[in-house]
Protein backbone atom coordinates (compact mmCIF):
# COMPACT_ATOMS: atom_id res chain seq x y z
CA UNK A 1 0.00 0.00 0.00
CA UNK A 2 1.31 3.64 -0.73
CA UNK A 3 -1.07 4.93 1.84
CA UNK A 4 -2.66 3.87 4.73
CA UNK A 5 -4.89 5.56 7.30
CA UNK A 6 -5.62 4.84 11.02
CA UNK A 7 -8.21 6.05 11.71
CA UNK A 8 -8.29 6.81 15.44
CA UNK A 9 -7.23 10.09 17.10
CA UNK A 10 -5.53 8.31 20.08
CA UNK A 11 -2.03 9.36 19.92
CA UNK A 12 -0.56 5.79 21.37
CA UNK A 13 -2.65 3.92 19.01
CA UNK A 14 -1.01 5.47 15.96
CA UNK A 15 2.16 4.90 17.21
CA UNK A 16 1.55 0.86 17.95
CA UNK A 17 0.43 0.68 14.66
CA UNK A 18 2.34 2.67 12.99
CA UNK A 19 5.58 0.41 14.62
CA UNK A 20 4.12 -2.65 14.09
CA UNK A 21 2.73 -2.07 10.16
CA UNK A 22 5.92 -0.62 9.25
CA UNK A 23 6.44 -1.91 5.45
CA UNK A 24 3.46 -2.59 5.03
CA UNK A 25 2.72 1.02 3.86
CA UNK A 26 4.92 3.63 2.23
CA UNK A 27 3.31 6.49 4.54
CA UNK A 28 0.79 6.45 7.86
CA UNK A 29 -1.39 8.59 8.24
CA UNK A 30 -3.80 9.54 10.94
CA UNK A 31 -7.31 11.32 10.14
CA UNK A 32 -7.98 14.95 9.47
CA UNK A 33 -8.87 17.04 11.66
CA UNK A 34 -12.07 17.72 9.64
CA UNK A 35 -13.17 13.70 9.88
CA UNK A 36 -16.30 13.21 12.15
CA UNK A 37 -16.40 9.99 13.50
CA UNK A 38 -19.11 7.83 13.59
CA UNK A 39 -21.48 6.79 16.34
CA UNK A 40 -20.85 3.37 17.51
CA UNK A 41 -23.60 1.68 17.52
CA UNK A 42 -22.73 -2.55 16.94
CA UNK A 43 -22.62 -4.61 19.44
CA UNK A 44 -18.99 -6.05 19.88
CA UNK A 45 -16.05 -4.40 19.60
CA UNK A 46 -15.16 -5.80 15.83
CA UNK A 47 -18.50 -4.66 14.69
CA UNK A 48 -17.82 -1.00 15.99
CA UNK A 49 -13.96 -1.82 14.08
CA UNK A 50 -15.97 -2.37 11.34
CA UNK A 51 -18.17 0.46 11.14
CA UNK A 52 -15.16 3.17 11.61
CA UNK A 53 -13.33 1.41 8.97
CA UNK A 54 -15.80 1.64 6.32
CA UNK A 55 -17.25 5.07 7.70
CA UNK A 56 -13.60 6.47 7.19
CA UNK A 57 -12.86 4.55 4.04
CA UNK A 58 -15.98 6.62 2.38
CA UNK A 59 -14.95 9.74 3.45
CA UNK A 60 -11.14 9.33 2.29
CA UNK A 61 -11.45 6.88 -0.38
CA UNK A 62 -8.13 5.47 1.15
CA UNK A 63 -7.13 2.07 2.92
CA UNK A 64 -8.40 2.08 5.89
CA UNK A 65 -7.00 0.57 9.68
CA UNK A 66 -10.05 1.14 12.07
CA UNK A 67 -9.88 -0.84 16.14
CA UNK A 68 -12.19 -1.30 19.10
CA UNK A 69 -10.79 -2.24 21.99
CA UNK A 70 -11.49 -2.49 25.56
CA UNK A 71 -11.41 -4.05 28.73
CA UNK A 72 -13.61 -6.80 29.93
CA UNK A 73 -13.72 -7.42 33.75
CA UNK A 74 -14.81 -11.35 34.77
CA UNK A 75 -16.67 -9.48 38.58
CA UNK A 76 -18.10 -6.74 36.81
CA UNK A 77 -20.14 -8.93 34.54
CA UNK A 78 -18.10 -7.91 31.40
CA UNK A 79 -18.09 -4.11 31.55
CA UNK A 80 -16.54 -1.89 30.66
CA UNK A 81 -16.50 -3.47 27.62
CA UNK A 82 -17.75 -2.11 24.42
CA UNK A 83 -18.34 0.90 26.44
CA UNK A 84 -14.99 1.27 27.92
CA UNK A 85 -13.84 4.58 26.39
CA UNK A 86 -17.23 6.06 28.37
CA UNK A 87 -17.03 4.21 30.98
CA UNK A 88 -17.41 6.83 33.40
CA UNK A 89 -19.42 9.32 31.81
CA UNK A 90 -17.68 10.86 27.90
CA UNK A 91 -15.86 13.55 28.82
CA UNK A 92 -13.74 11.51 31.65
CA UNK A 93 -9.77 11.53 31.60
CA UNK A 94 -8.01 7.78 31.66
CA UNK A 95 -6.76 8.13 35.34
CA UNK A 96 -10.97 9.42 36.27
CA UNK A 97 -11.57 6.21 34.47
CA UNK A 98 -9.55 3.78 36.27
CA UNK A 99 -10.01 5.38 39.17
CA UNK A 100 -14.33 5.11 38.33
CA UNK A 101 -13.45 1.03 37.82
CA UNK A 102 -11.19 0.59 41.19
CA UNK A 103 -14.21 2.38 42.77
CA UNK A 104 -16.53 -0.66 41.70
CA UNK A 105 -13.89 -3.60 42.47
CA UNK A 106 -13.78 -2.47 45.76
CA UNK A 107 -14.12 -5.34 48.39
CA UNK A 108 -13.42 -7.93 45.36
CA UNK A 109 -10.93 -10.64 46.41
CA UNK A 110 -7.95 -11.32 44.14
CA UNK A 111 -9.22 -14.20 43.16
CA UNK A 112 -12.30 -12.64 41.45
CA UNK A 113 -9.99 -9.63 40.24
CA UNK A 114 -9.65 -11.56 36.49
CA UNK A 115 -10.14 -9.15 33.38
CA UNK A 116 -9.28 -9.55 29.84
CA UNK A 117 -7.76 -6.50 27.40
CA UNK A 118 -9.53 -7.09 23.64
CA UNK A 119 -8.49 -5.32 20.23
CA UNK A 120 -10.82 -5.82 17.43
CA UNK A 121 -9.10 -5.02 14.22
CA UNK A 122 -10.78 -4.15 10.56
CA UNK A 123 -8.78 -3.54 7.66
CA UNK A 124 -11.05 -2.11 4.85
CA UNK A 125 -9.93 -0.98 1.32
CA UNK A 126 -12.27 1.48 -1.03
CA UNK A 127 -12.69 -1.43 -3.45
CA UNK A 128 -14.52 -3.03 -0.68
CA UNK A 129 -12.01 -5.91 0.63
CA UNK A 130 -11.50 -6.62 4.36
CA UNK A 131 -9.68 -8.27 6.91
CA UNK A 132 -10.27 -8.41 10.32
CA UNK A 133 -8.46 -9.55 13.49
CA UNK A 134 -8.98 -9.72 17.24
CA UNK A 135 -6.89 -10.31 20.16
CA UNK A 136 -6.70 -10.91 23.20
CA UNK A 137 -4.45 -10.31 26.43
CA UNK A 138 -5.60 -11.56 30.24
CA UNK A 139 -4.84 -10.23 33.47
CA UNK A 140 -6.14 -8.78 36.82
CA UNK A 141 -7.38 -5.61 37.95
CA UNK A 142 -4.77 -3.86 40.75
CA UNK A 143 -6.09 -2.18 43.50
CA UNK A 144 -4.77 1.36 42.94
CA UNK A 145 -2.95 2.35 39.59
CA UNK A 146 0.67 1.85 39.03
CA UNK A 147 3.08 3.13 36.56
CA UNK A 148 3.42 6.22 34.24
CA UNK A 149 3.20 4.84 30.71
CA UNK A 150 0.79 3.73 28.50
CA UNK A 151 -2.77 4.98 28.06
CA UNK A 152 -6.69 3.77 28.97
CA UNK A 153 -6.79 1.04 31.65
CA UNK A 154 -3.13 0.27 31.18
CA UNK A 155 -2.14 1.44 34.88
CA UNK A 156 -4.67 -0.51 36.96
CA UNK A 157 -4.21 -3.79 34.29
CA UNK A 158 -1.64 -6.49 35.88
CA UNK A 159 -0.10 -8.40 33.72
CA UNK A 160 1.22 -11.61 36.00
CA UNK A 161 3.81 -13.30 33.51
CA UNK A 162 5.67 -10.15 33.64
CA UNK A 163 4.62 -9.17 36.99
CA UNK A 164 3.54 -5.90 36.00
CA UNK A 165 0.85 -3.33 34.80
CA UNK A 166 0.93 -2.41 31.12
CA UNK A 167 1.83 1.30 32.53
CA UNK A 168 4.62 0.10 34.11
CA UNK A 169 6.01 -1.65 30.77
CA UNK A 170 8.74 -0.66 28.47
CA UNK A 171 6.64 -0.08 24.68
CA UNK A 172 8.68 -3.34 23.47
CA UNK A 173 7.51 -5.57 26.70
CA UNK A 174 3.71 -4.32 25.37
CA UNK A 175 4.29 -4.65 22.00
CA UNK A 176 5.09 -8.07 22.93
CA UNK A 177 2.10 -9.52 25.05
CA UNK A 178 -0.81 -6.74 24.30
CA UNK A 179 -4.17 -7.72 22.76
CA UNK A 180 -3.31 -4.87 20.06
CA UNK A 181 0.25 -6.73 19.69
CA UNK A 182 -1.74 -9.82 19.14
CA UNK A 183 -4.12 -8.60 16.79
CA UNK A 184 -2.15 -6.75 14.51
CA UNK A 185 0.35 -10.27 14.09
CA UNK A 186 -2.82 -12.04 12.88
CA UNK A 187 -3.47 -8.88 10.54
CA UNK A 188 0.24 -8.69 9.62
CA UNK A 189 -0.29 -12.61 8.86
CA UNK A 190 -2.98 -12.12 6.85
CA UNK A 191 -1.75 -9.38 4.57
CA UNK A 192 1.65 -11.46 4.14
CA UNK A 193 -0.55 -14.39 2.35
CA UNK A 194 -2.94 -11.81 1.26
CA UNK A 195 -6.32 -13.53 2.75
CA UNK A 196 -8.25 -10.11 2.13
CA UNK A 197 -12.46 -10.61 1.74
Amino acid sequence: MKRLVIATSNVGKIQEFSEALDGFAMSIESLPADYRAPEETGSSFLENALIKAMTAVKFLSLPVLADDSGLVVDALGGAPGIYSARFGGAAVSDRDRCAFLLERMQGVPPYERRARFVAALALVWPDGQKLTAIGTCTGEITTSMQGERGFGYDPIFYYTPLRKTFSQMTMSEKAAVSHRANALKQLQERLRKGNAQ
